[in-house]
């Protein structure tokens, strides 16, 4: 353990996101999403919801501010969202960067090739329907 990070931030995770670069991209998925199928370098978080990981990874890094910094997938027609979902991750995000815009959503499977794409795909406990979010990285200054 390390003074200063959350103990939710695994050793595995901690060395992801300091290789991560200006601009790259890491998905916190939810339980059911399937990110070994994807191919993209997995790390599991069993059991942790989003909005502590979210949090702990923020206090390590900015989110970009040249393009959209967050990206959440699309209600698939027919299904329902959960707008608490959304708004339970931005009030984690404005504890951060005060001026961070709603997320972009794209379409489930846009948000699955981004995925492919992305640096990392950490596997969280979220249960939630529609909880995956990807973060752009920022300059670190």
């Amino acid at each position: 353990m390390l003074k200063g990070i959350s103990p939710l931030i695994s050793p595995e995770l901690l060395r992801i996101l300091a290789e991560m670069g200006h601009g790259d991209e890491i998905v916190l998925a939810d339980a059911h999403f399937p990110g070994h199928t994807l191919g993209a370098e997995v790390i599991r978080a069993d059991g942790v919801p989003v909005e502590p990981l979210l949090e702990g990874i923020l206090d390590l890094f900015p989110l970009d501010t040249y393009s959209d910094p967050l990206t959440m997938m699309a209600v698939v027609e027919g299904d329902e969202l959960d707008p608490a979902v959304e708004a339970d991750y931005m009030t984690v995000v404005q504890q951060y960067e005060s001026g961070a815009a709603a997320p972009a959503r794209i379409d489930r499977l846009e948000f699955y090739q981004r995925a492919m794409e992305a640096f990392a795909v950490v596997i969280t406990g979220e249960t939630r329907k529609y909880g995956n979010i990807i973060l752009k990285k920022g300059l670190v200054e």
